[in-house]
């Protein structure tokens, strides 16, 4: 068998691979969160969130809605050098953003399945 025909052969199966994954995966919302930092704000913002009244009152007052501050953690950025995840039973993250072309710092404190905003930093 010729290179060329090889070549076909294996473009061809690898076509018809692709069309079979878009027909099984096309509807599903299937995401590959398999860095450290996509695996851990994908965690924190599905969970339960509280805000202490330090981040209640940086809300007010730059008037901040639950819906940004989740926003800014889900399309955030850990800051893993400020972060302390090896703490017991609570660890602490810090996640920088920007909101309306300001930067944004948030330090939360995850123990469980709920997630306590501390600080909210323009």
């Amino acid at each position: 068998m010729k290179f060329i025909q090889k070549l076909g052969y294996y473009l061809g199966g690898v076509s018809i691979g692709i069309v079979i994954l878009m027909f099984f995966l096309g509807g599903k919302k299937a995401s590959c969160d398999y860095g450290p930092n996509a695996r851990t704000v994908k965690h924190l913002a599905g969970l339960k969130k509280e805000y202490s009244q330090d981040a209640k009152k940086v809300m007010s007052i730059k008037e901040l809605d639950s819906t940004i501050v989740k926003n800014i953690i889900r399309y955030g950025n850990v800051d893993f050098s400020e972060s302390e995840t090896r703490t017991e039973p609570c660890k602490s993250y810090v996640i920088d953003n920007t909101y309306k072309e300001q930067p944004v710092k948030i330090t939360l404190k995850k123990c469980d399945s709920l997630v306590t905003i501390l600080t909210i930093k323009l």
